[in-house]
C-alpha cells in the first residue's frame, strides 16, 4: 500500500487566483534591470482592490531596491518593511498593522524564508494577496555545494536537491499565507520567468493546476476580473 495520500484542496478554486508574470528575470545578473518592472507589477496588483498585501523577496538588498522604486511610484501607499533584526515587539507591531478594517491599502515588504513567510495566520481581510519575487534559491555556499555534488553523484539531481527544492519550499510557504480559512479569498502573483518553465511547474502542488500567465500589459486586468467575481 502506498503510504502517501494526496487529497484535493478543501477550498473553492474561485477563491484563489494564481498569476505568474513570465516577463521578468530575477536572476542575480538581471536584478538591477528588474527593480522598476517589479515595482510596477506590485502597483498593478494593489491598484485593483484596497486591502492588505505581503510582498516577498529573496534578499534584504533586493527588497530595499524595489521598495525605493515602489514608494516613489505609489507615495500614498503604506509600505512597512521587514528589518533584519526585528525584536518580538517589532514583529508584533508589524503584524498588527494588517487589520481587516484598514481603510487604505497596506503593502508589507518581507523576505522569503523569514519571520513573515511562515507561521503567521492573517485570516480573512487581514491579508488578501501576496507577491512572490523570485524562486527562492538558497545562496551558493559550501553546504549547498556539498549537497549538490552528493546528489549529482547519486543520480544527477544535485541542483534540484541543493537549490530548486529548498527554494520552492520557501515559495510555497509564503504563498500559503493567503488562504487560511474556507471563507478567505485572495491572489498570489509569482514574479520570475522561471515559474513558467517545466522544471518549476513540476514542483507546483496539486491545487496549483490553474496558473494564469500574464505580462506587464494585462496583469491588472486579470486581477481586476477576479475581484469582480
Amino acid at each position: 500500500t502506498d503510504p502517501l495520500l494526496s487529497l484535493p484542496s478543501p477550498f473553492e478554486e474561485e477563491r484563489l487566483l494564481l498569476v505568474a508574470h513570465g516577463g521578468i528575470s530575477t536572476k542575480y545578473k538581471d536584478r538591477a534591470a528588474s527593480y522598476a518592472p517589479i515595482a510596477e507589477a506590485i502597483a498593478a496588483v494593489i491598484a485593483r482592490k484596497t486591502g492588505n498585501y505581503l510582498i516577498f523577496f529573496p534578499s534584504y538588498d533586493y527588497m530595499r531596491q524595489v521598495h525605493e522604486r515602489f514608494t516613489a511610484l505609489c507615495p500614498g501607499v503604506a509600505a512597512p518593511m521587514q528589518d533584519s533584526h526585528m525584536e518580538e515587539e517589532e514583529r508584533a507591531a508589524f503584524l498588527a498593522r494588517f487589520d481587516a478594517e484598514n481603510a487604505d491599502t497596506l503593502a508589507g515588504f518581507c523576505v522569503l524564508g523569514g519571520l513573515f513567510s511562515e507561521g503567521i495566520n492573517l485570516k480573512g481581510d487581514r491579508l488578501i494577496g501576496t507577491v512572490i519575487v523570485g524562486v527562492g534559491l538558497p545562496q551558493v555556499n559550501p553546504r549547498q555545494e556539498i549537497l549538490r555534488r552528493y546528489y549529482d553523484e547519486a543520480g544527477g539531481t544535485g541542483f534540484d536537491y541543493a537549490y530548486r527544492f529548498p527554494g520552492m519550499n520557501k515559495v510555497l510557504q509564503a504563498a500559503g499565507r493567503v488562504i487560511r480559512t474556507a471563507d478567505d479569498k485572495g491572489i498570489i502573483l509569482l514574479l520570475d520567468d522561471r515559474f513558467m518553465t517545466q522544471e518549476y511547474q513540476m514542483q507546483y502542488p496539486r491545487e496549483w493546476d490553474k496558473v494564469y500567465p500574464v505580462d506587464i500589459n494585462n496583469t491588472g486586468k486579470c486581477i481586476e476580473d477576479f475581484w469582480r467575481l
